[in-house]
């Protein structure tokens, strides 16, 4: 099967296979995103040795995995490894053996499930490394996982033996819209791009989400099956994915549900008196551990920075669970069929949309024209009383311009009419007044099918439309 997107990811992999030297590659991202898929399609063919990590087993258990595994690719009986140093031992025996004059693949994924309490597996592959492995040029070493605090704290930023010895890392991040059209296309799902939007603010671009879709349904018909029948495949996903990133996951998913009570985010200090998780290392750790797994996103309000990180929950389905799921609509088989076409659906979908845009700032910077210039993106809110003027977007820029972001979904034009311009105007002005910046301000336009023309238009620098986020790079 053909990868879809990833094209960067794939250069860069086989740029590394080819450097004719040894190669620790940690490649990490949230889970179901398709870092297992990648590597199998790439490499799959050439792996000499391949084991995956096993959710909560014992370390006897996971050193019985790696043995089969060992068994499997090198044709041979080895007893079972007493700890992980016999076991990695085993490994480099074997692989010597099979030197044939080129690249051996070793594929560990789930790298932090072998990761036991007491097990030494982390020391054991420190040895592996710096004992072995690092002191030949055939081995092309690919670690990966879902707990991406693990990959990052443990591996990437190991202060241990470890240290600087990871030699290449990937983070995957979800489709861009654009990739998501691709995937569609590929197989031979019809729907359009106002649907293709709607399915990144269900399921964020996550690729496993969109192989579940059946192309016999329409979108409406797909997303009712998977999140609202009793055995749909995507009802019980919320759970289950934090239970497989997080040890006493609960407290994850409090802070989760705090933070979708404010859609722009809220500061650490307001995360603990909502959550009431004690305001200690326990709390960062949770918030650190969420934000690498791509939960959240940390940012600071535009000229505030002296009043703390905000931190704001920007996982689509975590949202979309919250929402809809988790109350007593998930309970209704026919709910999505029934809501689609409710004004509560538009007033989900104008958050959702706001989202996006967030994770396509490099497709907005294009349709503006300022790939190449310097740009901090932050939202912004009135501190007077100012009528709680609220910016969605500000992209403040190297050239000495200002963006002011306005983001709207409907489904039509949009129209900009005597109230709305006179919205616009007291935004723009309480924003000039409050920050006293000198820099060019432009006021943008962020909508789905485009800007109505009429008298008050004009009172627009910029307009991006849908079909702007669908560009590729």
């Amino acid at each position: 099967m053909d990868i879809i997107g990833r094209k960067k990811e794939i250069n860069d992999l086989k740029s590394y296979y080819n450097s004719g030297r040894p190669e620790l590659i940690a490649i990490y991202g949230r889970r179901r995103v398709g870092k297992t898929f990648l590597v199998d399609t790439l490499f799959g063919e050439e792996f000499s040795f391949r084991v995956t990590g096993m959710s909560n087993v014992t370390r006897k258990d996971q050193l019985k995995n790696f043995n089969i595994s060992l068994k499997k690719y090198s044709g041979k009986s080895y007893t079972d490894a007493d700890d992980w140093i016999d076991a990695f031992q085993q490994l480099a025996d074997y692989l010597e053996n099979n030197d044939h004059g080129k690249r051996q693949v070793i594929f560990i994924d789930e790298l932090p499930w072998f990761d036991t309490h007491k097990s030494k597996f982390l020391m054991a592959l420190e040895h592996f490394w710096n004992s072995w492995a690092s002191r030949r040029h055939d081995i092309f070493l690919i670690v990966c996982g879902s707990a991406t605090s693990w990959i990052v704290n443990k591996l990437i930023n190991n202060k241990g033996g470890l240290h600087n010895r990871v030699t290449r890392q990937i983070r995957l991040d979800p489709y861009t819209l654009a990739e998501c059209e691709e995937y569609f296309k590929a197989n031979n799902i019809k729907i359009n791009r106002h649907q293709i939007l709607e399915s990144y603010m269900i399921f964020g671009g996550i690729p496993y989400y969109l192989s579940l879709f059946d192309k016999r349904e329409s979108f409406v018909q797909n997303v009712n099956r998977l999140c609202f029948t009793s055995d749909g495949q995507l009802k019980n996903e919320f759970d289950r994915l934090y239970a497989s990133l997080f040890s006493d996951y609960e407290r994850h998913v409090e802070i989760i549900k705090v933070l979708n009570k404010k859609s722009s985010g809220m500061t650490r200090e307001e995360i603990i008196k909502e959550s009431g998780l004690s305001d200690g290392g326990n709390a960062s750790k949770v918030l650190e551990e969420l934000e690498l797994s791509g939960f959240l996103r940390k940012y600071h309000a535009f000229n505030r920075k002296s009043k703390g990180a905000v931190y704001q929950l920007v996982d689509f389905f975590s949202l979309f669970h919250i929402k809809f799921l988790a109350g007593e609509n998930g309970n209704d088989e026919t709910f999505w069929l029934k809501y689609s076409n409710t004004s509560a659906h538009n007033a989900w979908s104008g958050y959702a949309y706001e989202l996006v845009c967030l994770t396509h700032i490099r497709q907005i910077k294009r349709a503006l024209g300022i790939s190449g210039i310097g740009t901090n993106e932050a939202s912004w809110k009135s501190s007077t009383s100012q009528e709680g003027a609220q910016i969605d977007l500000v992209i403040d820029r190297a050239d000495s311009v200002i963006n002011l972001c306005e983001i709207k979904y409907s489904n039509s034009e949009f129209f900009i009419d005597k109230n709305y311009d006179k919205v616009l105007r007291n935004k723009r002005n309480a924003f000039l007044t409050e920050t006293k910046t000198r820099k060019a301000i432009h006021q943008t336009m962020i909508t789905t099918y485009g800007l109505a023309q009429n008298e008050y238009w004009d009172s627009v620098q910029s307009e991006i439309k849908m079909d702007d986020l669908f560009v590729d790079y």
